[in-house]
Formats: C-alpha cells, sequence, structure tokens
C-alpha cells in the first residue's frame, strides 16, 4: 500500500535523524528531505512534528502493546494469569525500549523525551486493557477491589518506571523487591493469600 510506504518512510527518517541530532533542531522540512518527499506530503500523514514523534514511539512498541490488548478478550483464561501476560508485554516493550536506546547515538535530553512519550505510550494503551481484566475478575468473584481503573493504573506506572530503569536506576535486587512489594499489595488489596501471585514475577 503506497500510503503505508509513505508513511512509514516518514517515521524511518525521523528515526535515522534522531540518531545524530537534537529533536528541537529537526525540521520537518528535513524530515521530508531524509524521508525523499515533498514537505506538503507530511502534513497530509501529520499535523506536526510532535506527532511523528509520538507515531514513531508508538510503532516501536506495537508488537508487545497488540498482544497485550488481545488478552481483555480471553475470558476463559484466569484474570491473573492475563495479568502476568501484561506484565510480560511491559517487560518486552521496557526491552525494546532500552535496546532501541542502546543503538542509537541519541543524547540524554532526546532519551529524556523518547522515554516520557514511551511511559505515556504505554500506561494509555495498556490501562484500559488492565482495568478490563480486573473488572472481569471482579465480577467473577476471583478480585475484590472497587476501582480497576486506578489499579490498573498503580500498576504500569510501577512496572513501566522500574522495568526500564531509567527514570529511576535500580540494582536487579531493587527491581525484583519493588515487584515483590507491588506483589503483596496487590494480593492485600485483591483479597488473595499471600504468595498466590508470586507467579506474576516470572
Amino acid at each position: 500500500m503506497a500510503n503505508q510506504v509513505k508513511y512509514d518512510r516518514i517515521l524511518d527518517a525521523l528515526q535515522e535523524l534522531l540518531e545524530s541530532q537534537k529533536i528541537q533542531s529537526i525540521s520537518v522540512s528535513e524530515i521530508a528531505h531524509t524521508a525523499g518527499i515533498g514537505k506538503g506530503s507530511i502534513y497530509y500523514y501529520f499535523p506536526s512534528k510532535d506527532a511523528i514523534l509520538e507515531a514513531l514511539v508508538e510503532r516501536n512498541y506495537e508488537k508487545p502493546l497488540r498482544t497485550a490488548k488481545s488478552l481483555a478478550s480471553h475470558t476463559e483464561i484466569s484474570p491473573f494469569t492475563r495479568m502476568a501476560m501484561i506484565f510480560e508485554a511491559c517487560r518486552s516493550s521496557s526491552n525494546e525500549f532500552v535496546k532501541s536506546e542502546d543503538n542509537s547515538g541519541t543524547g540524554a535530553q532526546e532519551k529524556a523525551l523518547l522515554h516520557q512519550k514511551y511511559v505515556n505510550h504505554i500506561i494509555t494503551e495498556l490501562k484500559p486493557v488492565l482495568a478490563e481484566i480486573i473488572r472481569q475478575g471482579v465480577d467473577a468473584g476471583q478480585i475484590h477491589f472497587n476501582d480497576p481503573e486506578s489499579l490498573a493504573e498503580i500498576v504500569l506506572i510501577v512496572l513501566t518506571i522500574k522495568m526500564d530503569n531509567t527514570l529511576v536506576p535500580s540494582t536487579k535486587e531493587e527491581i525484583e523487591n519493588t515487584i515483590s512489594a507491588l506483589i503483596s499489595l496487590l494480593e492485600k488489596g485483591t483479597e488473595n493469600p499471600p504468595g498466590s501471585l508470586n507467579f506474576l514475577k516470572s
């Protein structure tokens, strides 16, 4: 599909430019030139440079997020098993983020900006999915909690910040301790016995 090819070329161009330049210094004209298309074509797909950056972040984490989103409909699977799979999707997307950052020449300021976009994207995309899974668990009597959206947001904030390990750098032991504390809170908050959710660590 020609339109998809051009869309991807724009994202590829921005990604290439970010390897050697600061985001503030990159112009829409430069993105268009690198993509080999006219500047006017950029605005057919994106209203601004920031929108291109948002789309680039979204594309980089599309696969694990698509997997996670499909879980809400699989009600034959225990909600806690699906929560574990959400955790794993967060790990996968975090690993992709770290890998892409390590392999690029992006400066500290750009990394911070991309990190902010990443955290926002993960939480925004996964919160309704995780909240729905929690709600299904409540309806089935397996989870006891009266605010699925808030619980989902708390879980995702902890996971994204701890697992990508850039905002608050931590040792492996510190990360494991934080995740263990999160699981303990989940067990108490959802009225499940201690240790029953330890499989979420895997």
